[in-house]
């Protein structure tokens, strides 16, 4: 069954209501389609090597101590500087980072550092490399690695943080990107106010 089959197998359902079907990939995968996700780039910089990917498998583990975890392609180029102690970031893109989004997911033709050549970036202390106006920030420290069929989860212990304020978020939905959020700005703009009255 292609995706494409699944997802009419979906529609075809009387009443509105999805049909449960054998969870092949093809079905799995377009079933995952309908759950929106925040878009993030995950970095590192081991031993002087930059390597990223863009990640929607992104959660918080722990408050305390902080802790998140990715789910990572053991496939992917960047999954080889992922262990155990080996620092890396986690970028959550905002909705005018979509360009960053296809490029570290692969689909501009640029790999390993050439992928960092545009946008603005700073180096944690635990050597990670982050964007600069991502919506947060998040450095981390490699504390285990479990691996499972395709892909792997990478559970990070959380060093340094930081949060920005405004601006929409970029979601991934239905195999494409769109936009949750807007900022002062953008939301001035659609009813017709001047930027400097929002808010007033």
């Amino acid at each position: 069954m292609t995706v494409l089959a699944a997802v009419d197998a979906f529609r075809r359902a009387p009443g509105g209501d999805a049909t449960l079907v054998d969870a092949d990939v093809d079905a799995f995968r377009a079933a995952m389609r309908q759950l929106a996700s925040g878009v993030c780039l995950v970095t590192h910089n081991n031993d002087g090597e930059r390597a990223g990917m863009t990640a929607t498998a992104v959660a918080s583990l722990s408050l305390d101590p902080p802790t998140l975890i990715v789910c990572v392609n053991r496939a992917a180029s960047t999954y080889a500087g992922l262990r155990p102690g080996a620092a890396f970031g986690v970028s959550v893109l905002g909705a005018d980072h979509r360009e960053f989004a296809e490029r570290f997911a692969g689909r501009t033709g640029e790999d390993g550092a050439e992928r960092f050549r545009e946008g603005r970036w700073r180096m944690s202390p635990n050597g990670a490399p982050l964007l600069l106006d991502a919506l947060a920030s998040f450095a981390c420290e490699v504390d285990d690695i479990v691996e499972r069929n395709t892909h792997a989860i990478v559970i990070g212990r959380v060093k340094h943080v930081a949060a920005a304020s405004g601006g929409g978020a970029l979601v991934y939905w239905r195999g494409g990107y769109d936009q949750l959020g807007w900022s002062e700005d953008e939301l001035a703009r659609a009813t017709g106010r001047s930027p400097t009255s929002a808010g007033r």
